[in-house]
């Protein structure tokens, strides 16, 4: 059996990765919700994201590279991430992803995969809003 198989990050490409968390942490910049677990730069959080991301989508391993294992649950349970954050969290990355073009089944699946991954860093329940 000879199958066609292409690596997620070598369909969507390093510029466009990079332009789409771009334009996503544009859009959580401004989000109410979600400033107050975000730096005020968030330069250095868009270049871990690229990493992250790059490895995530099947790219080389930028991130655990220098950073070590991903962990991410781990590296982010200091932050109240509540299950309206993580729903504005992808409202950001859907608007992202309308704005640089990203449509198909490709951002389909990639928007499932985010999905799943978002839920799962949920640690508190919404009524804890406020606490960072």
């Amino acid at each position: 059996m000879n199958r066609n198989y292409t690596i997620p990050y070598e369909e969507l490409g390093a510029e466009k990765l990079s332009e789409l968390l771009n334009a996503f942490y544009s859009r959580v910049a401004k989000h109410p919700l979600l400033i107050p677990i975000f730096p005020e730069d968030l330069t250095e959080t868009i270049r871990k994201q690229i990493q992250f991301q790059t490895q995530y989508l099947g790219g080389p391993n930028l991130f655990t590279e220098e950073h070590g294992h991903p962990m991410m649950r781990a590296r982010h349970m200091h932050f109240k991430i509540t299950p309206d954050r993580a729903q504005a969290w992808l409202e950001c990355m859907a608007e992202a992803m309308d704005e640089v073009g990203l449509d198909g089944n490709f951002r389909e699946v990639y928007f499932k995969r985010l999905t799943l991954t978002a839920h799962h860093m949920v640690n508190a329940p919404n009524d804890e809003e406020g606490f960072e």
